[in-house]
């Protein structure tokens, strides 16, 4: 048995930089919350779905019920969050992520 210890891949060595661990909790922060959100608002639907039938049923116009309109602004969500999260990565994700990609590139992450 050797006493040396194992050697550390860049990858572990990119993984506990600062850079890359700030860069992580950034998009944590983000993300989570939103997925969160999306849940429970899926969920929601799929809740009222089941039990009560009856709200969901409501006509609101013509044939065009309370269950139908949740259903269609749930395809609407998923589009906003998918811009809102374009925008948000172009902003404050990509750029950082850039950088960090150079340094690693580069060496200099440790």
């Amino acid at each position: 048995m050797s006493d040396v210890p194992p050697q550390r891949t860049g990858y572990q060595e990119v993984q506990d930089s600062e850079e890359f661990q700030a860069l992580r909790a950034r998009f944590r922060r983000f993300v989570f919350p939103l997925t969160g959100l999306f849940l429970v608002w899926y969920f929601l639907y799929v809740a009222l779905s089941a039990y009560a039938p009856d709200f969901m049923s409501t006509e609101v116009i013509g044939k065009v019920n309370i269950g139908l309109i949740i259903g269609l602004l749930q395809f609407v969500s998923t589009f906003a969050i998918t811009m809102a999260y374009a925008r948000w990565a172009d902003k404050n994700f990509d750029p950082t992520a850039d950088k960090l990609r150079e340094h690693i590139e580069r060496g200099e992450v440790k």
